[in-house]
């Protein structure tokens, strides 16, 4: 059939129809174009391999191809930390990290900026990282960004070890050397939430607390979030852990201390009483127990208290909104407790 179709073609037709093909470039040169100009289309492919087009596209792909536009797509390498370490973040953790130093410290990042309010107080920072002894890196705002995880570094990161719970041990020898004068520990029951637990401490040594100690077991470690939220104070302020509460309070109970629970709803305790903060009298060393935020004090840890404390509301609840959040109600309870001191001069 092809045959029979030839005559019927015109001269010109039948000599390309015979002539061998040629694959040529968009300009016209046959095979060999330059990669990253033309696309070669078939340049030594032969059958059943891939064609020279499909090629040079994979090539521009590759971030190794042409003028290096494929390194510029690729991210910027992430600053290496210290094994172990972890990343303060904000002005007052980072300043009061470096004042008092009571932990290892092993680097700072400021914000690269020429200008703005906060350019003084960085250069303060630099300074006193400097005086000991820290490395001191202007990094790009992105990266702070990376280290904290998008967390407000307001332009501040330092990279620290861990800051560790305090042995009681050592809670106990301090108060020793304190003679007759009025104690008052704040005890935490598994507070899990660090926003809450930064909050707890800031509000404890705001009002006077001589101590703070935590359960180790099913509770917020001390981490950067706990530092930020406490506005810094994590870094001034001992905190200490407990595997035994039930029978730290017991021990404390047999040495003279009183013991105090809070209770968000007095219907549902049993077995201990109920009175309103505003009629607790602090005559004696006090521990006052804050328990979780969904749960409350365990019954176990309850029956070591003596009285438990509660707030009265300023108005009928609607169901639902019937409690505090439990940094806010330490914050009213240990304010009507401290107040005491304060009025009897002590």
């Amino acid at each position: 059939m092809e045959r029979a179709l030839l005559p019927l073609l015109c001269p010109r037709a039948l000599r390309l129809c015979r002539a061998p093909l040629r694959f040529r470039s968009s300009r016209g040169a046959e095979q060999g174009a330059p990669r990253g100009r033309d696309p070669p289309e078939a340049s030594g492919a032969g059958r059943g391999s891939r064609t020279g087009r499909e090629l040079w596209r994979a090539q521009q792909d590759s971030p190794r191809a042409g003028t290096g536009k494929g390194l510029q797509r690729k991210a910027a390498p992430a600053l290496e930390r210290t094994k172990g370490s972890e990343i303060v973040f904000g002005v007052a953790p980072c300043w009061l990290a470096l004042a008092r130093a009571r932990r290892a410290l092993f680097r700072l990042f400021l914000k690269e900026q020429r200008g703005g309010p906060g350019r003084p107080l960085r250069a303060e920072l630099a300074l006193q990282a400097a005086a000991r002894g820290v490395p001191v890196l202007h990094v790009p705002g992105r990266a702070l960004d990376t280290l904290c995880r998008g967390r407000p570094h307001q332009g501040v990161c330092l990279e620290a070890a861990p800051l560790p719970f305090r042995s009681l041990r050592d809670a106990e020898e301090r108060d020793g050397e304190s003679g007759e004068r009025q104690l008052l520990w704040l005890v935490l029951e598994h507070i899990q939430d660090p926003m809450n637990l930064g909050a707890l401490l800031r509000s404890a040594y705001f009002l006077g607390v001589d101590r703070v100690v935590a359960t180790h077991s099913n509770s917020c470690p001390l981490t950067p979030i706990v530092s930020k939220a406490s506005a810094g104070t994590m870094e001034v302020f001992d905190v200490y852990s407990t595997d035994d509460l039930p029978g730290f309070l017991k021990a404390k109970r047999a040495e003279g201390w009183e013991v105090v629970g809070t209770a968000s709803r007095p219907e549902d305790v049993e077995g201990v009483p109920v009175i309103s903060c505003s009629e607790f009298r602090w005559d004696k060393p006090l521990i006052v127990v804050i328990g979780s935020e969904g749960e409350g004090i365990s019954l176990q840890t309850q029956l070591q208290c003596q009285q438990m404390l509660a707030i009265p509301p300023g108005r009928a609840l609607h169901p639902g909104i019937d409690s505090l959040n439990v940094s806010v109600a330490a914050g009213i309870l240990l304010h009507s407790i401290c107040s005491q001191k304060r009025r009897h001069g002590d």
